[in-house]
């Protein structure tokens, strides 16, 4: 089995109950600036966590009814492992093969359709060149 690996900033999350669900290995604390795009909060704080192959899933769909409702289109979640790439919207989750260049395309173009601004939804930049 292989773990997923990904960040979750809990200023996104409505619950963050969710926080319990996954193995925090460090947290870092960023001020808000222009770039972060979200003027109504002073930080983002950043946890990197893991999480089991095998609880990945639920995580997701977890995740997808956590985040911030009222900033839906503000917000995203993801995690990776060496081959597949959750990327988590509000009530839509991606499951997407990192060698996939069409998958990425289809996360990105639902991000940016919900408001997510396009330099935040740079995920084809794991996308797995095939050899």
């Amino acid at each position: 089995m292989s773990d997923y690996q990904g960040i979750i900033i809990e200023e996104s999350l409505e619950d963050k109950e969710v926080l319990n669900q996954v193995k925090i290995i460090s947290t870092r604390v960023e001020k808000v600036g222009e770039r972060h795009e979200t003027p109504w909060l002073s930080q983002w704080t950043l946890h990197t966590f893991e999480i089991e192959e095998n609880k990945a899933c639920g995580l997701a769909d977890l995740l997808s009814k956590s985040l911030d409702r009222a900033h839906a289109s503000e917000w995203y979640a993801d995690f990776k492992n060496e081959t597949h790439h959750y990327i988590v919207f509000r009530d839509k989750i991606f499951f997407v093969d990192r060698k996939s260049g069409e998958e990425y395309e289809e996360a990105k173009n639902y991000g940016i359709s919900i408001g997510i601004p396009e330099h935040q939804c740079d995920f084809d930049m794991f996308l797995l060149k095939n050899k």
